[in-house]
């Protein structure tokens, strides 16, 4: 059987969809700025923004299929941020106090929503957003949403003081959203954490603790994957972006391991690994980034397969699933589908 592949999240949105959008702000991914024009632009799409927005969406999901994508995403098309977004939808979190915070173990700073008070799901929307998507095909549609310690990261804390506890009620409002989705029959739920990378010994402290709060009671008919990528740059073909370490994820290998985690979301093809840490993981499968999505060159097939070869020494073609390094929407539609049409000929050219 050929490798599988399937995309992050994020996925370049039409221009049809004129919402904001980290990927295009000046400042860069992860910024708040883009949210506070959240409602303006709404409001500028009429009365059928919901309409547009199922539009996009339903185009993001056919490129990934046109292009051979096994497993792929909403797209993320309706946020405009994968944070931010999701932390609408929480009570806590104040959206008109911004508050200025080095992000990311200080690469970069920015304005961002303050939390002041206790954290818990103020409606959910989950469901709603993987419904919008299944219904454009009959493959299962992935959901992704972000993890405790990269909500916590991503926004200023004026209430807890405390990450461990923040991150313990993170953890239960993502829960709800989760056993909703497996409910509903959502197979792939993703829930991202490049904290994990950036910070290994608050991962293993507490991260994971946390993130098997977000899915206890998962269900066993719904597959469990965790997005663990390294950073985003501001822009295309910046190599000088300070990226997590890149001994993270052996350091956090076993602990991966021992979860509950069915799949883990490693970066390879910004910078390749020590092939040895796949060997850590026995159960666990691997998406395995090997293209990547902060440059414009495109990958030949056979790059992209040669990658594919030397990873296979190291782990079982059935726990291995190719994929780009993180989301897609710094790459603008064009570049995007020429990498992931590289990515799934070689891809499925293994097995």
């Amino acid at each position: 059987m050929a490798l599988q592949t399937t995309c992050i999240g994020a996925y370049p949105k039409p221009d049809f969809v004129t919402l904001p959008d980290w990927f295009n702000h000046p400042d860069g991914p992860d910024t708040a700025d883009p949210t506070a024009l959240w409602e303006k632009a709404m409001a500028d799409l009429g009365p059928d923004a919901e309409g547009i927005i199922a539009r996009g969406v339903a185009q993001a999901i056919a490129d990934q299929l046109e292009c051979g994508i096994d497993i792929p995403t909403d797209g993320e098309i309706s946020r405009e941020n994968y944070i931010h977004y999701h932390c609408r939808h929480l009570l806590g979190f104040d959206f008109k106090h911004l508050t200025r915070k080095e992000v990311r173990g200080g690469t970069y700073e920015a304005a961002l929503p303050t939390i002041n008070g206790p954290v818990s799901v103020r409606d959910q929307f989950l469901v709603a957003d993987w419904k919008r998507a299944q219904a454009n095909t009959s493959v299962p549609v992935k959901i992704t949403m972000p993890g405790p310690m990269t909500i916590s990261d991503t926004n200023h804390d004026a209430h807890y003081h405390d990450p461990q506890r923040l991150g313990a009620d993170i953890a239960d409002a993502l829960n709800v959203e989760v056993r909703a989705l497996a409910e509903a029959g959502c197979v792939h739920i993703q829930i991202d954490e490049p904290l994990f990378a950036r910070k290994p010994a608050a991962a293993l402290d507490y991260g994971f603790e946390n993130l098997e709060r977000a899915f206890h009671g998962c269900p066993r008919t719904s597959r469990r994957t965790v997005h663990m990528c390294c950073g985003y740059p501001d822009r295309l073909d910046r190599d000088d972006y300070p990226k997590a370490d890149r001994n993270a994820y052996l350091d956090i290998a076993d602990a991966i391991e021992y979860s509950s985690i069915d799949a883990v979301s490693f970066e390879d093809a910004h910078r390749h690994n020590d092939l040895s840490l796949l060997e850590r993981l026995q159960t666990t499968s691997v998406i395995f980034g090997v293209v990547a999505i902060a440059r414009s060159e495109v990958e030949s097939v056979e790059q992209i397969r040669a990658r594919l070869e030397q990873a296979l020494q190291h782990i079982d073609a059935e726990r291995l699933v190719a994929a780009p390094d993180c989301g897609l929407g710094l790459l603008g539609r064009d570049l995007a589908m020429a990498k992931l049409r590289n990515m799934c000929q070689a891809a499925h050219s293994l097995g």
